[in-house]
């Protein structure tokens, strides 16, 4: 991945030259972390508009809630912590 991409992702990614499927992903994976109950339908509709099957959007849940669920163990232990 180009490095330039990487920097402008960490940055924000709404302003990141991403395609718009990438961003719909990002949106609901955002929108899953800061509060999932929050995600309803029209959240799943948006992603199956960008071109995204049930089998896709199931392995996007599954992969960004695994990523907070390991993240907030971690954190809880204090991995990483001097």
């Amino acid at each position: 991945m180009d490095e330039g991409l990487i920097e402008a992702l960490k940055r924000d990614y709404t302003t990141a030259p991403i395609t718009e499927q990438e961003r719909a992903m990002l949106d609901y994976v955002v929108k899953l972390t800061k509060d999932a109950t929050k995600v309803w339908k029209d959240d799943h509709d948006r992603l199956r508009g960008a071109g995204f099957d049930d089998k896709a959007i199931l392995q996007i849940t599954l992969i960004a809630s695994w990523f907070n669920y390991i993240n907030r163990v971690a954190d809880s232990l204090g991995v990483g912590r001097e």
